[in-house]
């Protein structure tokens, strides 16, 4: 196990990324569901189109379908007929006539032009025309947005707002999708109490395990909660026995820092093998990722904003992988000026809350949210961004420029 505590042995955000992404592979196992069933699962195989789109050749205008050789600018042309959406025109189309038709409405044949109405005077004997056509002129072909097919959503898309109404749209009524991941989740610490029992001396509310949960339901995910286990050996022991045996994922929160009683680390050597230990990051240092038997481990900090801050840059990103999301990305950074001055130490790259806005000019401008300390989980609530200060900065004066990194949908209110 790496224990290694010196700044300059710990692993980088960007090494532990990597080292953990690197052990990661998609769940195999797939499910054939219901499209009205289908919101924010990832699809496990490509989403061709099974017809064009639109399906028919029809007018993108309300106006008058032409054939252009007929219009001249002195032509009064007859109306022979309507076209509406849903009720096409089917009756004789006279030489020397027009047909009225309406947005939608399918292309009378031998029509090679619609003109909008705004560009027509009606009079008694029929429709005078005030502008000349173009080949095609305001019609929708065939196909022309989708092809008959052509894929439309490639394997690991997320289905959303954006993704299910587009494949209601073609029929689609079932997708197939990769399995929900199962993630068992407790905390350890004798000071932790359950959110709404009285407070016994020297507790403290287990909110890392709430916040954590909410997480992970927010990325799909099936949880399992363990609770809180005390700190004794046999009952860590047996809970990661029962974690193991039922998930994909084991997330725990504290008991991976110095001073804490050494079982989860005694433990997880006899189960498992632990990649990293510790990581050059503030907040977060103390936080673990390795394999047990059969699920993914990831131990993280007991402090609420180093357990957020690890889940959010470390967990999220594995959890998409593990679910087959392809098109995942990391968090956007921006560069910005700093209004306010930003406390830090060289040796680890910190992740200060901030508060990005525009200022009166429209230039995009960060403060900070306060006090930084890894208790104070106000300052996510305050905040909507990470002001990202690099490993080997110091402080920073207000007016300097610094990175910020956008709260992605997982930490936005």
């Amino acid at each position: 196990m790496d224990c290694c505590s010196t700044s300059s042995s710990l692993l980088t955000l960007s090494q532990a990324l990597d080292k953990l992404l690197s052990q990661v592979e998609p769940v195999g196992q797939t499910e054939q569901i219901n499209l009205t069933q289908a919101a924010d699962r990832i699809t496990a195989q490509a989403i061709t189109s099974p017809l064009n789109v639109p399906p028919f050749d029809n007018s993108a205008m309300d106006g008058y379908a032409v054939r252009r050789s007929e219009v001249t600018e002195s032509a009064v042309l007859p109306v022979a007929g309507k076209a509406f959406a849903g009720q096409p025109f089917h009756g004789e189309w006279p030489t020397g006539s027009c047909v009225r038709i309406m947005t939608g409405a399918p292309i009378p044949a031998g029509t090679d032009a619609v003109i909008m109405q705004e560009q027509t005077e009606v009079q008694e004997n029929g429709v005078r025309f005030t502008a000349m056509p173009k080949a095609g002129q305001n019609i929708r072909l065939a196909g022309e947005d989708i092809r008959q097919g052509a894929e439309v959503l490639p394997v690991g898309s997320k289905l959303g707002v954006a993704q299910l109404p587009l494949l209601a749209s073609l029929g689609v009524d079932q997708v197939t999708v990769y399995r929900r991941l199962k993630v068992a989740l407790f905390s350890t610490g004798d000071e932790l109490q359950t959110i709404g029992q009285p407070l016994q001396e020297g507790q403290i509310y287990d909110t890392n395990r709430f916040a954590v949960r909410l997480m992970l339901e927010k990325l799909d995910c099936e949880v399992i909660d363990l609770g809180i286990i005390r700190d004794d050996e046999a009952a860590i022991r047996q809970a990661f026995a029962k974690a193991d045996a039922q998930a994909d994922v084991v997330i725990t929160s504290g008991g991976v820092s110095v001073g804490k009683a050494d079982y989860t680390k005694q433990i997880l050597d006899e189960m498992g093998k632990i990649s990293f230990w510790k990581l050059a990051i503030k907040p977060g240092k103390p936080f673990a990722f390795g394999q047990l038997s059969n699920a993914l481990f990831c131990g993280l900090p007991g402090n609420p904003v180093s357990a957020a801050l690890t889940f959010y840059q470390l967990v999220q990103p594995l959890l998409m992988k593990l679910s087959g999301y392809s098109q995942w990305q990391k968090p956007r950074q921006i560069k910005v000026k700093t209004i306010t001055a930003l406390k830090k130490t060289p040796g680890r790259m910190d992740f200060q809350r901030g508060i990005l806005s525009s200022n009166a000019q429209g230039e995009l401008e960060v403060k900070t949210t306060g006090h930084q300390g890894s208790h104070v989980f106000s300052s996510f609530s305050q905040g909507n961004c990470f002001i990202v200060l690099e490993q080997e900065r110091g402080s920073v004066a207000a007016g300097e420029w610094v990175t910020v990194e956008p709260f992605n949908p997982l930490l936005e209110s």
